[in-house]
């Protein structure tokens, strides 16, 4: 686990923390969301990149996220634990990657109604979502929202740097039937 106010002491255990605190959840709610947003949105975002290279990206950024949420709150004692930046960092990578690629989103006030929506739609609003949970978060025990915003940042970084326009998954126009548009 991390603890912002040891982390930059200098020490090589504290240093090692971010990358061990990925492994460590806060409850089986925690652990079972992430398998759940590390299924839908790792599946094809791993294909995309490759297997080394999706654990380095996912390893990394999971990191960053907890470096970057101990240096905003370099004071704090608060344990920090969980792989919630990296797996952020999985949703931003695939916004960039499949823009276009539908998810099936539950919505609360709806009563939990799946609806299917793009993910260019989708992963936005759950990071603006973020954004306003972040801006109300106290100093006590609570969610990292930081971790979220600067892994998401991260992993759409990543995959604009790495993958370019070029290799954005795009929907294929339909078929046109048989007889039209043929010369």
């Amino acid at each position: 686990m991390v603890v912002p106010a040891e982390l930059f002491e200098g020490s090589a255990r504290a240093v090692l923390t971010p990358a061990t605190a990925l492994f460590v959840h806060g409850s089986w709610v925690h652990l079972l969301g992430n398998m759940l947003f590390l299924y839908v949105f790792g599946v094809l975002t791993e294909e995309r990149m490759g297997r080394v290279q999706f654990t380095l990206f996912y390893l990394g950024c999971g990191y960053l996220a907890l470096l970057g949420y101990a240096a905003a709150n370099a004071e704090s004692e608060q344990s920090l634990v969980g792989a919630s930046g990296a797996i952020s960092a999985v949703l931003g990578a695939f916004l960039y990657l499949f823009p276009g690629a539908r998810v099936t989103s539950l919505f609360p006030f709806l009563f939990f109604l799946p609806l299917r929506f793009p993910a260019w739609v989708v992963l936005p609003f759950w990071a603006a979502l973020q954004w306003l949970a972040a801006g109300q978060a106290s100093q006590g025990p609570g969610v990292a929202y930081l971790a979220h915003l600067v892994g998401f940042g991260l992993g759409f970084a990543f995959a604009w740097v790495r993958f370019g326009r070029a290799t954005r998954v795009k929907t294929a126009p339909a078929a046109a039937p048989e007889g039209e548009n043929q010369q």
